[in-house]
């Protein structure tokens, strides 16, 4: 799968705009993808690992909302 085709399933498939931390604002969801929400600042549940995303794309964490994409949390996870 191109970069551009990971683009196009995260945002067909996301379902952050269900999510109990959701903040109405100019995002689209796809935090997995393009890192931490300008808008959400306060974990109020995560139904990430409900996300097909998740599984398609063999994602681990969560609160990508606020943590930040699954590239970056991989990244800090091996420097430890």
């Amino acid at each position: 799968m191109t970069e551009e085709q990971k683009k196009e399933y995260v945002f067909a498939n996301c379902i952050c705009g269900k999510c109990p931390s959701w903040v109405e604002c100019d995002e689209k969801g796809g935090f997995c993808l393009v890192g931490k929400s300008q808008c959400i600042k306060e974990k109020k549940g995560c139904i990430c690992p409900e996300c097909p995303v998740t599984a398609k794309m063999g994602l681990k964490w969560g609160y990508y909302c606020v943590a930040g994409s699954a590239k970056s949390l991989m990244e800090a996870e091996a420097t430890g």
